[in-house]
């Protein structure tokens, strides 16, 4: 049916105006009909047709608006294609319409619209007979010549795709099976064009529709794919990739050529051909290694962190001597809000290196980091080749947070897919599973921020240099705050130094009384929120219009404490009658802090917690910073039962187990009885510890001195010292074992105001890392036994029974 002078149509037919596509002989097309002529059509002539003449209908391709049914001469195509209705089904969902399936036979003109309604008719003559082009330039015999290259052009199309794919064979026995007069039109349907392109094949002279489907056909199919693949072959011969990958790409790139663009294969290929010359192979940036402008830079960044800094500073000196130095893994480990994100942002500027994080917080899944396998449906690289694809150089700076919150699900460990990629011996040769061949890692600059390693694996932990960044004390508080988060608040809320002035004092209130933490997260929220208290005074202009309250400037004592020449400020007192100048700043002193972030959250309560015997001061470690701890016991009559409460793990049990055990086989030794006199502490006597703030889960060794310095009180009936706290593990022979975070524990013991801090002998290393204003402040006491322990946490030591010396017979 596809050649034309093998069907002889009607010379009057009904039109079939359809938005959807452009129907060409020789092919079949699926269309909806809804427009109410068009349903007329079909209910008319199609479902009442009974001859195969009755079901032929012209198709008309409708140019004019889609939303209007237009049936005037002038919107109708002058061209069209006689078609056989095939198939009609018809359905009333989403509203009532039908669906054809229609067969091209052959071209018609339109002579003259007869009828418009109910649906258009027009008179009609057939075209595509080979007895109506003798006439015209070309003859019958240069028609088949044309004919018979553009078969040729086909069959080298065709043999360009996989013949492995059985629609690709059945491709080649239709071009040797039809006539080649019918292939322009069937190719033109097979081949992706738009109706612009089918509607000019559809109206051009057989002549002419040979030729520009000739060249289309070259133009379209291998030219603008074909360029794009050379062009990303050319890409991928110029790129300075590996061998390897050199290799791999070019096997892909073959396999692209010959690959049919509807394959879903043929994207995914060329999505990992596109990725691999993204990646930077070897381009890179070039270090700033001027060791004295880094020195100062991470200076004006960053407040203390002396010992992290000296690591930078060495890393850069090294990298100075030595160009092709592997980049080292650095993990800093500390409490939040110490600035280990800040740091490494810090160090990339100091390099001048490319910078990007990657947050491993609640990662579960070893494909994050390795990638996928190409054999997955929406497969794509892990995030450190995406990172790098990213920033676009092989040597930046990558942050991975949160290191010690990685997860572990049924989709692998991400921890474990980490060792190859935070190994210095390793990761020159990292195989993302994408991207199937090797990665040079060795110049990236690693750095991991964790707040502990107890939950890193050790096979992890092992590759990567700890560096610890130990909580700031008091005084480095003020300083960061003065130097960096006030400025920091005042540009974020919209406010000037001429407006607002919070002295050191004031700080240092807020330091001591409304936050309690390592890092100075919190110290910054409390300035965000006076800022935003003064922003509302500034923005109404009550400081400038009306006389001040207490909660704008100081008044009294307390204000002229803080007044000075230099912050040329008056206090309320100054100003009795006089309204305040618009240029003075408003001063933020305890009253206005009292006002603005409510009573004070935390308050001194050592004194009062050791007015009674059975109470000591222990300091424990959190992942937070240092705590200071107390533990409480009490004695009762009862049957020798010890009660342990306060959400206490196995090791804290067996501590207190350890403590009462001592207690008891020395108990002579320090004259320590139970309530009816007796030397065996536990002779019908019930004894309860508990620790305080029971919602908080606590474990570990070094509570062991506190508990007994608490036992040794209650069965002594003496206070323990109000100043004292104390840290370390103990044995069952008496002795004093080191424990860890030292610095976090005396700078906790610093901030509630203690003076003495008893620790273990073989700590007394840790006390280096400690700031010299803070040791100043401080008396250490190194213990290596808990005689030592109980001596310096009492008044006037703890007293022993003299040993009585027996005298050993010679007869």
């Amino acid at each position: 049916m596809a050649a034309g002078s093998a069907i002889q149509i009607p010379s009057r037919l009904p039109l079939l105006l359809t938005h959807e596509g452009v129907l060409l002989p020789g092919s079949t097309m699926r269309t909806s009909v809804d427009s109410p002529r068009n349903m007329q059509l079909v209910r008319s002539r199609l479902l009442k047709g009974t001859s195969l003449r009755s079901t032929i209908i012209g198709v008309i391709p409708n140019t004019s608006d889609p939303t209007s049914d237009c049936d005037d001469l002038p919107s109708l195509h002058r061209i069209g294609t006689a078609a056989l209705a095939v198939q009609v089904v018809g359905s009333n969902w989403p509203k009532p319409h039908y669906t054809l399936l229609v067969t091209g036979l052959c071209r018609f003109q339109i002579l003259q619209l007869l009828k418009e309604k109910p649906y258009p008719v027009a008179e009609v003559e057939q075209l595509d007979r080979l007895e109506q082009f003798t006439n015209q330039h070309k003859s019958e015999e240069e028609l088949g010549e044309l004919s018979e290259q553009f078969y040729k052009y086909a069959v080298q199309l065709v043999e360009m795709l996989d013949m492995s794919v059985p629609a690709v064979a059945k491709l080649r026995r239709l071009l040797d099976n039809l006539p080649r007069e019918a292939l322009p039109d069937i190719l033109t349907s097979i081949i992706r064009t738009s109706n612009q392109e089918k509607l000019q094949v559809v109206a051009i002279r057989p002549n002419r529709r040979i030729s520009h489907i000739s060249s289309a056909t070259e133009d379209d199919d291998e030219e603008e794919d074909h360029d794009d693949v050379v062009m990303l072959e050319k890409k991928i011969r110029t790129s300075s990739m590996s061998e390897q990958a050199l290799k791999v790409c070019l096997k892909e790139i073959k396999r692209l050529k010959k690959m049919p663009q509807s394959m879903p294969e043929y994207a995914l290929t060329r999505n990992y051909l596109e990725l691999m010359v993204e990646l930077p192979w070897s381009k890179s940036t070039k270090d700033r290694l001027e060791i004295r402008a880094a020195r100062i830079l991470l200076d004006n960044d960053h407040y203390a962190m002396e010992k992290l800094k000296k690591r930078v500073l060495e890393y850069l000196a090294v990298r100075q001597l030595k160009n092709n130095l592997k980049g080292p893994i650095l993990c800093f480990v500390g409490p939040p809000g110490v600035g280990k994100t800040s740091v490494g942002r810090s160090i990339a500027k100091t390099l001048g290196r490319e910078f990007h994080r990657i947050a491993l917080g609640g990662v579960c899944d070893q494909s994050d980091i390795r990638g996928h396998r190409r054999t997955y449906v929406g497969s794509m690289p892990g995030r450190i080749i995406n990172g790098l694809k990213t920033v676009g150089v092989n040597n930046p700076v990558f942050l991975l947070d949160e290191v010690d919150k990685l997860g572990k699900s049924l989709q692998g460990d991400p921890a474990a897919a980490l060792l190859e990629v935070l190994d210095p011996e390793q990761n020159h040769s990292f195989t993302d599973h994408y991207l199937n061949v090797a990665f040079d890692l060795s110049q990236v600059l690693f750095i991991a921020t964790a707040n502990t390693t107890a939950t890193i694996p050790p096979a992890l932990l092992d590759r990567m240099e700890i560096i610890q960044v130990p909580g700031y004390t008091q005084e480095e508080k003020i300083e960061i705050a003065h130097r960096h988060l006030i400025p920091k608040q005042l540009e974020q809320h919209g406010l000037t130094p001429q407006q607002i002035q919070i002295p050191q004092v004031t700080t240092l209130d807020i330091i001591t009384r409304y936050t309690r933490e390592a890092g100075v997260r919190s110290l910054d929220r409390k300035l965000g929120a006076i800022c935003r208290a003064v922003a509302v005074k500034v923005a109404e202009g009550q400081h400038k219009e009306t006389k001040p309250d207490r909660a704008e400037v100081g008044e009294g004592e307390d204000c002229k404490e803080h007044v000075t020449e230099d912050t040329k400020t008056e206090s309320i007192s100054d100003t009795a009658d006089l309204a305040l100048p618009p240029e003075m700043p408003i001063l933020i002193d305890f009253h206005a802090l009292k006002d603005i972030l409510g009573p004070p959250m935390y308050e001194a309560e050592v004194s009062e917690r050791l007015s009674q015997p059975g109470v000591a001061i222990g300091l424990a470690w959190t992942p937070l910073g240092g705590e200071i701890m107390f533990v409480e016991a009490s004695r009762m009559d009862g049957e020798g039962q010890l009660t342990l409460t306060g959400q206490l793990g196995d090791v804290m049990k067996e501590s207190a187990h350890l403590a009462i055990s001592w207690l008891r086989s020395n108990a002579k030794r320090y004259q320590l009885t139970n309530a009816s006199g007796s030397f065996d502490l536990l002779d019908n006597t019930d004894i309860h510890l508990h620790f305080p703030a029971g919602a908080v889960t606590k474990d570990g060794p070094s509570a062991g001195v506190t508990i007994v310095t608490c036992l040794a009180s209650l069965f002594s009936g003496r206070l323990v010292c109000s100043d004292v706290a104390m840290t370390g593990e103990i044995t069952l022979r008496g002795l004093v074992l080191p424990v860890g975070g030292i610095k976090d524990k005396v700078l906790a013991a610093h901030r509630a105001g203690l003076k003495r801090i008893i620790i273990p002998q073989r700590n007394e290393k840790d006390l280096e890392e400690i700031a010299v204003n803070v040791r100043q402040d401080l008396t250490f006491v190194m213990a290596s036994c808990l005689d030592e322990v109980l001596n310096a946490a009492f008044d006037g030591g703890f007293a022993v029974k003299p040993r009585v010396e027996r005298l050993t017979s010679k007869l």
